[in-house]
């Protein structure tokens, strides 16, 4: 994170006036100050529309953000595990740094087709007929 937004090499900028906070009330801890303090925040990221996201970032974004992206891809981000405020803040833009730091990781190479060894091919064939002869001799016996 840097002080004008969150930037993740090679092909993710994100600026600060991109990124919406809302403090929320928290449920959990927070003793006498949980029904009066606003401490969890919802953080908003409209990464349809972010300028700093190329266009393979943006669409691996939304997809793994799953239920946490609306139909506008807006990615929204609740943390309230903390007591305060800026606890949270920092847990909220921490875990969307890492999800665009997974969505702008390269794709996995190809997989490469192998076929199995003609030796391979020869012992699962004489394998199989062994099992079939097993089978065939648990027959009942006929008096011919």
């Amino acid at each position: 994170m840097t002080d004008t937004g969150i930037a993740i090499p090679p092909e993710v900028r994100v600026a600060e006036d991109e990124l919406e906070e809302q403090f929320i009330r928290a449920s959990g801890p927070g003793g006498q100050n949980v029904n009066k303090v606003a401490t969890a925040v919802q953080l908003r990221f409209d990464a349809a529309n972010s300028p700093g996201l190329s266009e393979r970032v943006r669409q691996r974004a939304i997809r793994l953000a799953g239920q946490r992206a609306t139909k506008n891809g807006v990615i929204v981000i609740e943390a309230g595990r903390f007591r305060t405020q800026e606890q949270n803040r920092a847990d909220a833009r921490a875990r969307l740094t890492e999800l665009l730091a997974r969505a702008a990781e390269p794709p996995p190479k190809p997989r490469k087709k192998t076929r199995p060894s003609k030796g391979a091919v020869e012992r699962r064939l004489k394998d199989k007929a062994g099992r079939s002869n097993v089978k065939k001799m648990r027959g009942k016996i006929s008096s011919e």
